[in-house]
């Protein structure tokens, strides 16, 4: 079910003008995703950022970050198939692959031109893009990853669970998936806010969509498609953000050679506006 959101404005800064919709992907699929549009009150001639967010993150997670890149760049901020807000057919994919299919469709479908956009994304979102590149016949003037997922590490024994899940029992089931990344897979002391911020997540999660995607990405390894990066890289990290697997992190900087590598610490720090304030120096500094 297509939600609306109450009031765009608190996304986006003073005089930008919002717009949101649900883009057809595929006709035969009956595939569609939630798009919010933003176009700053002045132009100032930068390229369009192409926004894509991490696995069934919320809008409001980047509320902040929003804030400060609609003061001087034109945003489309894409909703990934997974989310709560997409409408799809039952038997819908939800691989990183056919994520990837639907991102490289929107880019054909609003004919963005070669060099003259940015494509940015966080998480699930940055592997996508990663994952999309090679295909994309329009390619960006360069790619932003933030917190890219070389591998989504789902255990042996959560793996058969998810399988017998039956969606309806997830309120059930919700409570255990919040302690195994509390204890398990975060440094809450050093980043209290990002336990909040999934757990806002996973209480809006759709949660039949949520067990087929876990599934179809725990299949998936970034490694092979690092190589096919052939344009500027912005890598945004967070070595204290243990969800995000710092050392894989390290050793994705290591696989691209055209890239600028900045660690932000924490989770926190990847979803706040230092991002932008990096995204601007960076683009200037490609600029020839």
């Amino acid at each position: 079910m297509f939600i609306p959101m109450n009031d765009l404005s608190q996304y986006c800064a003073d005089g930008t003008v919002a717009v949101e919709r649900m883009e057809r992907i595929n006709e035969n699929d009956r595939v569609e995703l939630r798009v919010v549009s933003f176009a700053p009150s002045v132009d100032h001639s930068n390229p369009v950022i192409v926004f894509v967010a991490g696995w069934i993150s919320q809008m409001d997670a980047w509320k902040s970050v929003l804030r400060e890149m609609t003061k001087d760049f034109p945003v489309l901020y894409i909703e990934t198939r997974e989310k709560i807000s997409s409408r799809m057919n039952a038997d819908a994919e939800y691989s990183i692959e056919a994520i990837g299919d639907d991102i490289i469709r929107l880019i054909e479908q609003w004919k963005l031109p070669a060099n003259g956009y940015v494509l940015a994304g966080s998480s699930l979102g940055a592997t996508v893009i990663v994952e999309s590149f090679h295909s994309l016949k329009s390619p960006p003037a360069a790619i932003v990853l933030i917190s890219p997922n070389a591998v989504f590490r789902v255990p042996l024994l959560w793996k058969a669970a998810i399988a017998l899940f039956y969606p309806p029992m997830y309120l059930v089931i919700r409570p255990f998936v919040k302690l195994y990344l509390k204890h398990f897979r975060m440094n809450v002391t050093a980043d209290p806010a990002q336990y909040t911020k999934y757990s806002n997540a996973l209480d809006a999660a759709d949660p039949w969509k949520l067990k087929k995607a876990v599934i179809a990405v725990s299949r998936y390894s970034i490694w092979n498609r690092l190589g096919s990066l052939d344009c500027p890289v912005l890598l945004i990290g967070a070595l204290q953000d243990l969800l995000h697997e710092p050392g894989h992190f390290q050793t994705i900087a290591a696989m691209i050679s055209n890239s600028t590598v900045v660690d932000l610490n924490t989770n926190a720090e990847t979803h706040s506006p230092r991002i932008v304030v990096e995204i601007r120096n960076f683009l200037v500094s490609i600029v020839p």
